[in-house]
């Protein structure tokens, strides 16, 4: 029996090892991970500035060409396309008070293309424009500081060398209205601008898709004093951001032509006060700082102001409510005839802002609005 035992033993031992050997020499199929998860092409600061009423947000742009010099836009979500002074960017003597000089069609200095197209930009109403006078430029630009940053390709863009005050006539100083527009269109100036944040390369990027997210803004950072707030602004969209759970109300786009902007930031809504409802389109606007304006043809007066304690209730055709009450303070707002102001649009101002999250979809062209 014990011979017999060992004897099974080795045949067993051999069957094992015969076993071990077929499994060792057998390879298991390879698994393909899957794509990496979608990521957002960067998160950027902005600084938050205020002076009495008046609120601003900007994002800095530390390089432009090669120039590697530290400008404060204002992020304007009112406007496509980024206007800069060509001031320390292009040599003094290529800039005189009638022009930038160029020879021929371009000229390409300090990394920067400068094309002979030559335009103007408008920013205000017929009761108070500014106007910026230049040319239509290239150049790779880098958006953010040294606390964050990230680079565009190289994209088209506004260069001005004056900026004037309609009304009065006086020319501003160098770099007092650079603005960051990162509406959906196209500019006036030059259908070939368009939002610095619409020229991300999505060829590779998983299912990130050209827009932003911009934050709630905190009323506390408003100062006097410049404050930076980190990740204030999101550059790309990934899939949830899109999605019903997100909890982002979607509002398609309407596409003019291209002469008259393109797709348009406005949405269709209803604005409620002191038992008025007003059939309104609206642009919810941060490069409007202080004071908000309701377009309503029938207002007593050519403009007047809502008091402190009124109640404003905005709906739009897409599901999104917000109501604010106004202070003397806070959510200042305006009603004004559009005859006078030369605008038929109901504008809200930087102060939505401080209520409500907003996101900029190039691709899919809607704007989302979401309560905080």
């Amino acid at each position: 029996m014990k011979k017999i035992y060992f004897n099974y033993l080795l045949l067993s031992a051999c069957g094992l090892f015969l076993s071990i050997l077929i499994a060792s020499c057998h390879k298991d199929p390879k698994v393909k991970p899957g794509p990496p998860a979608a990521q957002p092409f960067a998160k950027i600061g902005l600084y938050e500035i205020d002076s009495s009423i008046y609120r601003r947000i900007f994002i800095p742009v530390s390089q432009v060409g090669t120039v590697d010099s530290i400008n404060y836009l204002v992020f304007d979500t009112g406007s496509s396309g980024m206007s800069i002074d060509a001031k320390g960017l292009l040599p003094a003597s290529m800039i005189t008070s009638s022009g930038i000089t160029v020879a021929g069609d371009s000229v390409n200095v300090n990394g920067i293309t400068v094309t002979s197209q030559s335009g103007y930009i408008a920013f205000g109403n017929t009761q108070s424009e500014l106007r910026e006078y230049g040319n239509l430029a290239y150049a790779i630009v880098k958006i953010g500081d040294s606390r964050g940053s990230v680079t565009t390709s190289r994209i088209p863009f506004f260069l001005y060398y004056k900026i004037q005050d309609v009304t009065s006539g006086g020319v501003l100083p160098p770099h007092s209205n650079d603005v960051f527009g990162v509406g959906p269109g196209v500019s006036f100036a030059n259908t070939r601008i368009g939002s610095p944040l619409s020229y991300f390369s999505t060829a590779n990027a998983n299912g990130t898709t050209n827009g932003f997210k911009l934050a709630t803004l905190n009323a506390a950072d408003f100062t006097l004093n410049a404050i930076y707030v980190s990740d204030l602004l999101t550059i790309g969209l990934v899939p949830s951001d899109l999605n019903a759970s997100s909890g982002f109300i979607l509002h398609p786009l309407s596409f003019f032509s291209l002469t008259q902007g393109g797709y348009s930031p406005d949405i269709p809504a209803t604005v409620s006060y002191n038992g008025t409802n007003v059939a309104a389109t609206i642009l919810f606007d941060t490069g409007t700082p202080a004071i908000s304006i309701i377009a309503n043809q029938t207002n007593p007066t050519n403009s007047s102001s809502l008091p402190p304690n009124t109640a404003v209730t905005i709906t739009t055709n897409n599901g999104f409510t917000y109501q604010y009450t106004t202070t003397s303070d806070y959510n200042l707002t305006d009603v004004a005839k559009p005859s006078f102001t030369g605008d038929p649009r109901t504008i809200f101002g930087i102060d939505f802002f401080l209520s409500n999250e907003f996101l900029m979809d190039y691709t899919g062209h809607n704007i989302g609005l979401k309560n905080n």
